[in-house]
């Protein structure tokens, strides 16, 4: 499950780092404390993969 936008290909870096312990979790907020909190390392390390070239910085609702 590859990430559809950049930011949520960020956000699951951050939260990959703390899941590592690389950063502290109170440097979480939003998106990456819920990805942190419910996501397994294996989970977070193939969403944050890949190439962000081509991707949009959001995902759209359409």
């Amino acid at each position: 499950m590859p990430a559809k936008s950049k930011s949520q290909q960020k956000a699951a870096g951050l939260a990959l780092s703390v899941k590592r312990g690389e950063t502290k979790k109170s440097e979480l907020t939003g998106a990456a404390r819920e990805m942190e909190e419910s996501m397994s390392e294996e989970e977070l390390e193939e969403l944050a993969s890949g190439q962000r070239k081509g991707k949009p910085e959001h995902k759209s609702d359409r």
